[in-house]
């Protein structure tokens, strides 16, 4: 299972170059990616009989007890097949729904193969917070799937409210899974499902917040409104997650959980209520529609209320009726929708008045069409008409509840046959529409859904045999899946649903005032807006009170609570620990002085410059004491942060005043620093609080020995990073990536790099005179811009610099050093040669894009991590591999080495970032400010 995944994730990062290569064409290399699961799900299909499980578990995070855990039961083995199956048909679709060189079409390809996987790991999934991470994916890749078309505003605001609902559910999700995980001590389902569950207040409110998600996911009432908009999605989006995927996902998670949980309370009152309403509301707007689209997304809402009765009543019987109509809705929805693609694509409009005549010389589209719809209808012999059958004789003894049903059930008849007839009617007074010659790979996978959904009714007898074991985990089943179930009271409801569907739609005429006034007095969408748009107020007064746009005060606040109430515990409870030795040996004492005096100076700097150069000493002064406790590779990184930091600054200080204003006055002078010690004190009084009130063993007193023994290195501190806590590491420079994208997105106006560095070397080049110069850029310098003495230095260090930076990175397992050191080190370098030479020097030192360098780092780090797991080991577990070179002799390699490898290029692309950003792109608004002749001497390297 994981394989499966892993294959998804592979085939969405290739989707990009092979659409740049084949185009559209693309997809159908793509589609293998769903084919495996489907495949894979096919081969399980004696298992799943059985009533037996698959279950793989892979060690992740042993800490937190979470692991990789999958398992394929029955409805995990159903929805396996569905995701796969149709997603590997809508792929082929997309084949030749799009046309070469369509907008966005690399992006939209990556994102629909993982939404794919997304989809298949929520589908099997055991572990509940796993399950958590790919239902939320699958919120991420679904809002890039539906506002595919950026430019339509329409678009983007679907997909935010798509966004915004299920989010806000899945949260809440998370909330019910945590209460029922910490109350089992596991979050494995199949394991709390075998233990006891919690009582009372405390279960009931876990219920209500995993409905609150499941709810929110499949678009049922309050919760509605967001699928008939997400309609702005391209048409093989809206046929994979609005009919079989995406949507599925909740009624998915509300079968799952039901054997278990439907007994409690509230659990059968809400699924009842909100699925009976669902189902008549949507089915009643359904009537209403005009654009077959929209038709078909109220349909959905209809069918998902049925499904949510059906799935999560907690009976044998409904529970098999359920997972029948899982199948019959996810074969004749997608069908349909991808039939309105058709139609779109080639008459060029959905419109149901400005269709007319397409049954004319469209045979094939008319009986997949056909098939679809009656199946919907359920109208014998498809798999629909056996699932409603199974819905009905579930519900027999519950005449409420089968009144609903039936009363659902007439208005599916009703829009199913308003759906042909609005697709294919001839219609008076209408031109009629034509569409092109249909290519196959635009039929084919309706067909094949069609005929699936056809073939799938007279097999309900084996179909009942698999579908049995989910079942009978409610308990035991009294009805079967069957074509013909004898004269029953569920077949005669069958009849009287269809005569009164067929009567409700031949009097479509004049029900249509009827239609037009019985409407909900607040419908979703703008209920929706209502409820935004008061949020979005109530933060803009909450902000008008509390942000007055003063970072002083900001922080003045922030500072005295942290004195006020931390600091006031402390001075309550005095949990003083043993006496304080203040220093050990002298030195400390002399450079704790040169850091108080270098602090107090720098409060009362009037210049720039000077204050942060003061703040540098205390940094430097900071490294200083590390080298005094013994702690070389802190001292080193604290030393190279702080060059670092003070270089980042001065590129900053370049647009602000020199000097600091006069303000404030001083009676506010003395008050902040006042604050200023204060806090000082508190900070050291709750480190020193802190390190007392320790009372286990610290974790970090088996690091040597793990470093050595597991790690395979004599540096603690590197092997920390790289190998006991790389987790830590993989967020640190996970961070380090955002914050990059950040800066460059705020610095730049045009884009991330400007011209790009190849082109500014060639510029460079062309006007490059014809003497030798010391530094490529210096030719774009004005002369008084010129250092010849800092030219010459960095001529003669910055490649033995490089180099000592790739020496720290290899020697850092065992010596000071690592990935982290070498990449300041190195970007230390290229400061240099952009202090040298300008942005066009960093353009020579560094020709590449500072986001491929980013983004091989990140993807280095990862990969090892991939890796490690695929070898058979955890994540970003290290491994020595012993080699042998003629002339160096026997040597070891630490597997680790290449994780550290992907810090240094994040280091390095993170420095690259903000010279580019903040240095470069800065020089560009420093010379458009400069105007005139100043400017155009800068850019010539004339003298001025």
């Amino acid at each position: 299972m994981l394989v499966l995944l892993i294959l998804h994730l592979v085939a969405a990062l290739l989707a990009p170059l092979l659409v740049r290569w084949w185009g559209p064409r693309a997809c159908y290399p793509l589609a293998l990616a769903p084919a495996a699961a489907f495949g894979w799900a096919l081969a399980q299909t004696p298992t799943v009989r059985d009533g037996r499980a698959v279950v793989e578990t892979y060690p992740w995070i042993g800490q937190l007890g979470l692991d990789l855990a999958f398992r394929l039961g029955t409805l995990n083995w159903l929805m396996t097949l569905l995701v796969g199956a149709v997603g590997t048909l809508v792929l082929v679709y997309c084949a030749r729904y799009f046309n070469p060189g369509s907008i966005g079409l690399a992006r939209f390809t990556a994102v629909l193969v993982a939404f794919a996987g997304a989809m298949l790991c929520v589908v099997l999934a055991d572990d509940l917070l796993l399950l958590y991470v790919g239902w939320e994916l699958t919120t991420i890749f679904s809002y890039l799937l539906i506002g595919h078309s950026t430019e339509r505003r329409s678009s983007r605001w679907a997909a935010a409210q798509a966004l915004m609902v299920t989010t806000l559910g899945g949260l809440a999700m998370l909330v019910g899974f945590i209460l029922l995980g910490e109350h089992a001590g596991t979050y494995r389902w199949s394991e709390i499902a075998a233990g006891s569950l919690p009582g009372g207040g405390y279960l009931v409110t876990a219920v209500l917040l995993i409905l609150a998600g499941a709810l929110s996911k499949s678009a049922v009432l309050p919760f509605s409104s967001w699928l008939p908009v997400a309609m702005a999605a391209p048409t093989p989006v809206s046929a994979y997650l609005h009919a079989a995927a995406m949507v599925k996902a909740g009624i998915y998670l509300v079968g799952l959980i039901a054997p278990v949980l439907a007994t409690v309370g509230p659990w059968r009152p809400v699924v009842l209520v909100t699925g009976l309403a669902t189902m008549i509301v949507g089915g009643w707007a359904a009537l209403r529609q005009t654009d077959l689209k929209l038709l078909l997304a109220y349909g959905t809402v209809s069918q998902l209320g049925l499904l949510v009765v059906l799935t999560g009543a907690g009976t044998p019987d409904a529970a098999l009726a359920g997972i029948a109509m899982l199948l019959a809705h996810a074969l004749f929805k997608a069908a349909l929708f991808l039939i309105v693609g058709v139609i779109d694509h080639g008459a060029g409009t959905r419109d149901l008045r400005e269709l007319s005549g397409l049954r004319h010389g469209n045979t094939p589209l008319l009986v997949v069409a056909l098939l679809a719809a009656a199946s919907m209808a359920g109208i014998p012999p498809l798999i629909g008409f056996v699932a409603k059958e199974a819905a009905f004789a579930a519900f027999t003894g519950q005449p409420v509840i089968l009144a609903g049903l039936v009363a659902g059930t007439v208005l599916t008849v009703a829009y199913s046959a308003r759906f042909l007839w609005g697709a294919f009617a001839d219609r008076p007074g209408v031109a009629p529409a034509q569409l092109n010659r249909i290519a196959a790979p635009l039929l084919v996978p309706p067909a094949l859904l069609a005929v699936a959904g056809l073939v799938a009714g007279p097999l309900a007898g084996g179909l009942d045999v698999v579908f049995r074991p989910y079942a009978e985990l409610f308990g035991a089943a009294h009805t079967h899946l069957a074509l013909w179930p004898g004269l029953t009271p569920a077949l005669g409801l069958s009849a009287l649903v269809l005569v009164a569907g067929g009567a409700l739609f031949a009097l479509r005429g004049p029900l249509t005032p009827l239609l037009a006034r019985l409407r909900a007095p607040v419908g979703g969408n703008p209920g929706y807006e209502w409820v935004i748009g008061r949020f979005d107020r109530f933060a803009v007064e909450v902000t008008g009170a509390t942000q007055r746009g003063s970072l002083p005060q900001y922080l003045g606040t922030i500072l005295i609570v942290l004195v006020v109430l931390p600091g006031g515990a402390m001075i309550a409870a005095r949990p003083w620990g043993e006496r304080i030795a203040l220093w050990a040996t002298p030195l400390q004492l002399v450079v704790a002085v040169v850091l108080g005096v270098a602090a107090v100076l720098a409060v009362g700097a009037r210049s720039r410059l000077t204050a942060m150069l003061l703040v540098g000493v205390t940094g430097y002064g900071t490294a200083m004491l590390f080298v005094l406790y013994g702690a070389p590779d802190l001292a080193l990184t604290q030393f190279l942060v702080e060059t670092a930091t003070i270089a980042v600054f001065v590129l900053v200080l370049r647009r602000l005043p020199a000097r600091f204003s006069a303000r404030p006055l001083r009676r506010s002078r003395w008050l902040r620093r006042a604050v200023g010690a204060a806090v000082g004190l508190v900070t050291a009084g709750l480190a020193l609080v802190a390190a007392s009130a320790r009372g286990a063993r610290t974790i970090s007193a088996a690091f040597p020995d793990l470093a050595v023994a597991e790690g395979y290195g004599r540096n603690v501190v590197n092997v920390t990073l790289v190998d006991i806590r790389a987790w830590d590491t993989m967020g640190e420079i996970a961070v380090l990536v955002v914050a990059a994208t950040g800066v460059a997105s705020l610095a730049f106006e045009r884009s991330r790099t400007g011209p790009r560095p190849r082109r500014q070397q060639r510029e460079a080049r062309a006007q490059r005179p014809g003497r030798p110069v010391w530094l490529r850029g210096g030719a774009r310098l004005a002369e008084r811009q010129r250092s010849i003495v800092l030219e010459v230095v960095t001529r003669l260090i910055f490649h033995t610099v490089v180099l000592f930076s790739l020496f720290l990175l290899f020697s850092g397992h065992n010596a000071p050093g690592g990935g982290f050191s070498g990449g300041l080190v190195a970007s230390l370098a290229l400061v240099v040669r952009y202090l040298a030479g300008g942005r066009y020097e960093l353009a020579e030192a560094a020709p590449i894009g500072a986001g491929t360098v980013l983004g091989a780092g990140l993807a280095v780090s990862v990969g090892t991590g991939v890796v490690s797991l695929l070898a058979g080991g955890s994540v970003l577990q290290s491994a020595r591999v012993d080699l042998y070179l003629p002339g160096i002799g026997d040597f070891y390699l630490v597997t680790s080495l290449f994780f550290d490898i992907g810090v240094y290029l994040v280091v390095v692309g993170l420095m690259l970032d903000i010279l580019r950003s903040l240095g470069a792109e800065v020089d560009r608004h420093i010379e458009a400010a400069g105007g005139g002749a100043r400017g155009l001497a800068v850019e010539r390297g004339e003298g001025t």
